[in-house]
């Protein structure tokens, strides 16, 4: 456990978690369209060390835009851009299984990961919402189940991709006029049930071998194909005990597929009000909440829930029962309802827990309290670090840096410098061989 390092990432959502952040006087309310916010946010997160920032993304507009900003820039144009202006924070992208196709995908971001001299993490989500499939020539999204049988078909065949050059498959030897060694570029001649893809890759191997792989379901089917392909995961986790309950199933169903328990980097995500007292934190958290129109709280929950907002009685507990819906986010759905029960809230003191559309666990406190926190859920297991969403960016994210990082960084926790210039390197991960290069090849380069 001593050689435990933590992982920190940031979630870059536009202006911040909460939906008011872009009122407060010091949010520029363009940021959510403005490429130099992204560099500038990516920059503070490089200086604090932190292993990567982090986009979503949502192929439509699913939100109240009357009330806030959204996620509107393609994230690899936005990574490409950081990509230029940073040299070793990680660049994780968002981009769906759904309405997408493995090869676009594959080439997009080993081409990233060229560009960023090893720094590119996909994030392969699945997407359920009606507004995306109006997008993409649908009625509704495919059920839960056909959406992650697509997605783990879809994945096979980008790792199968970046696989596709051995590491020494390019040549470019002017004397003798040999540029490629076409011996070590292999077609995958993939042919399942939703894909068939030739290849190869028009992308030589790229620095990483192949760029993180990021997953963020906490569903069964989600699990499964974390446990299966992802190299880090985006979860949703309200207590200690949620959140090492969710490692322990995570890491066991890693070894039923082979893979060693802690080859996963497990990132529950954290929003972050921080105060030089208890008590400023606190004022700064009325500040924010006071800003998010509860019709808009309303709408949000009955979103993440599947129900009609006039089911919701602001000074009542949730409706019960409230089945998990088939065809829907099952991670936010579970993890809402959990802190619904937990504390017999009602929908207000629900909605003031949640942000007013966080969703993530938020903690308010003094610097000193952040990290307590967080070294308390790293050191019990429940997670190897944090997917922060800083209240306010850029500002929350300064903060952190400057007053939460060093506390961090005094109890051995947290890395004084980087150890590589990779993504990989980062999370403390290997750089995989090509599942196309013989043994004997592979020893030879080691």
């Amino acid at each position: 456990m001593s050689n435990r390092q933590l992982h920190l990432n940031v979630n870059l959502l536009h202006s911040g978690v909460y939906p008011s952040a872009w009122r407060l006087p010091e949010s520029d309310p363009k940021a959510f369209f403005d490429l130099g916010h992204f560099v500038r946010v990516a920059k503070i997160a490089e200086r604090g060390k932190l292993d990567a920032i982090f986009l979503a993304d949502t192929p439509a507009i699913t939100d109240r835009i009357d009330y806030r900003p959204f996620f509107s820039l393609e994230p690899t144009i936005i990574l490409a851009s950081v990509a230029a202006a940073t040299s070793h924070v990680g660049l994780i992208g968002t981009v769906s299984t759904s309405f997408n196709e493995p090869f676009n995908i594959a080439r997009r971001f080993a081409s990233l990961d060229h560009a960023s001299g090893g720094r590119a993490g996909w994030n392969a989500v699945t997407t359920a919402d009606a507004a995306s499939s109006r997008n993409f020539g649908l009625d509704g999204p495919l059920d839960h189940k056909a959406r992650y049988d697509r997605a783990k078909e879809f994945t096979e065949v980008v790792k199968a991709l970046w696989d596709s050059w051995e590491d020494d498959a390019f040549v470019g030897d002017k004397a003798s006029g040999r540029f490629v060694d076409t011996s070590k570029v292999h077609p995958i001649n993939h042919r399942g049930p939703h894909y068939t893809v030739a290849g190869p890759l028009n992308v030589p191997r790229s620095p990483q071998g192949r760029p993180i792989t990021v997953q963020a379901g906490g569903s069964d089917d989600g699990r499964d194909l974390a446990a299966a392909h992802a190299d880090a995961v985006f979860t949703l986790a309200q207590s200690i005990e949620e959140g090492a309950a969710y490692a322990r199933d995570l890491r066991a169903r890693a070894a039923a597929y082979g893979r060693p328990g802690d080859s996963i980097v497990i990132l529950p995500g954290l929003a972050t009000v921080i105060g030089s007292s208890e008590a400023e934190a606190k004022r700064r958290q009325d500040e924010l909440w006071s800003r998010v129109p509860v019709e808009y709280s309303l709408s949000r929950l009955a979103g993440t829930l599947h129900i009609d907002p006039a089911q919701l009685d602001l000074d009542k507990p949730l409706p019960d029962p409230l089945p998990l819906p088939i065809n829907a986010n099952h991670t936010m759905f579970s993890g809402t309802l959990a802190l619904a029960r937990r504390g017999n809230l009602t929908v207000r003191e629900l909605l003031r827990a949640l942000g007013g559309g966080v969703g993530h666990r938020i903690i308010v406190g003094t610097p000193e309290q952040i990290a307590d926190d967080i070294a308390a859920w790293f050191n019990a297991g429940a997670a190897d670090g944090f997917n922060l969403m800083p209240d306010v960016l850029p500002t929350g994210l300064e903060t952190f840096v400057d007053t939460v990082v060093p506390i961090l960084q005094k109890r051995g926790l947290f890395r004084h410098e980087y150890a590589g210039t990779t993504l990989r390197d980062h999370f403390g991960l290997p750089r995989p061989p090509s599942r196309y290069a013989t043994p004997a090849r592979s020893v030879a380069r080691a």
